[in-house]
């Protein structure tokens, strides 16, 4: 097992960067900001949680049809491709389609370089003989592997989770195109939320044992770490609520009182009470939609397996 640092993190750009964000008229933070260490496994708790149904959903698809999806992925892809594995977090999902695909090699891609190390210790155990590598990357920016870390075959880029949610719709065109880029000839295979019930939605950011909760205000702490701000979490409240007239749930952090935060360099911002930080959000497709989305990007045949209350879906296109 390898780990590669492809993009090492500039302390002072992502300092610049959050406190830009602080100072807009709407404040707000970039979502990479919650992935941390202790974010990083504090999204591993929220997956567990029974209102967050999109990762025990996307696991029933795979269970029930993932015989169906890997025959046509290595259809496209070609025998043992290269799978490559956006947002790995702890690698589980990539290693449950392991028997099924049977990868050539093993690149998994996070911006938690420790986490991943930590994954991908535990998964070359389990699988001595597979070719892994790890790379901390923040492909929210850009999305480029050399072909000596990918290797030559046509690769199989497997996103999960609805990831892609997280970005702006721009956004998430250009990275459907460098992911269509990097498949060279081979497939893309990615997880996608769907819209249904406002209650659903809000219920599975907003859970009940306060975990999502956690996760957002953890974003205050990594803030005072990398900005020398003196956030007080204690002030703050999670917020999570469905836009639907854009399709997307967002979560905020709201002021409980009015108050003034001040980080390193002497900038300063001050909040009433009921003001907020946008901290995410994460937009929900139709069908129809994403498989229009997918073939602007330049991706052809687009195909989905739903689950059977149709609130989640899987799609595989060819590059």
């Amino acid at each position: 097992m390898q780990l590669l640092q492809l993009q090492h993190v500039d302390d002072a750009a992502l300092a610049r960067e959050a406190a830009a964000g602080l100072l807009r008229a709407q404040a707000q933070v970039a979502p990479k900001l919650f992935y941390d260490a202790l974010g990083a496994r504090l999204f591993s708790a929220i997956t567990e949680l029974d209102e967050y149904y999109p990762t025990r959903t996307e696991a029933a698809i795979f269970a029930r049809h993932g015989a169906a999806i890997a025959a046509e992925a290595l259809r496209i892809a070609g025998p043992a491709p290269p799978l490559i594995d956006l947002g790995a977090g702890d690698c589980a999902k990539a290693a449950r389609l392991f028997p099924l695909l049977r990868p050539g090699r093993y690149v998994a891609v996070d911006i938690a370089v420790e986490f991943l190390r930590e994954a991908l210790l535990r998964l070359q155990a389990a699988h001595p003989g597979l070719a892994m590598l790890g790379v901390g990357l923040d492909f929210s920016q850009r999305l480029v592997l050399a072909p000596h870390i990918t290797g030559d075959a046509p690769a199989l880029v497997f996103y999960p989770g609805s990831s892609l949610g997280n970005f702006a719709p721009d956004d998430a065109l250009r990275l459907l195109r460098e992911a269509r880029a990097l498949a060279r000839g081979g497939a893309l295979l990615i997880g996608i939320d769907l819209v249904k019930p406002r209650a659903v939605l809000e219920a599975a950011y907003d859970d009940a044992l306060g975990v999502t909760a956690a996760f957002n205000l953890n974003v205050l702490r990594n803030l005072n770490r990398r900005l020398g701000a003196d956030f007080e979490p204690r002030q703050w409240r999670h917020v999570a609520f469905y836009d639907a007239m854009h399709a997307r749930i967002e979560m905020h952090l709201e002021a409980r009182e009015a108050l003034a935060v001040r980080w390193r360099g002497g900038d300063e911002r001050r909040f009433a009470a009921g003001e907020r930080i946008h901290t995410e959000n994460s937009h929900k497709w139709t069908p129809e939609g994403f498989a229009a989305l997918l073939r602007e990007a330049g991706f052809s045949s687009p195909a989905h397996w739903c689950d059977e209350r149709r609130w989640f879906s899987v799609f595989l296109a060819a590059a």
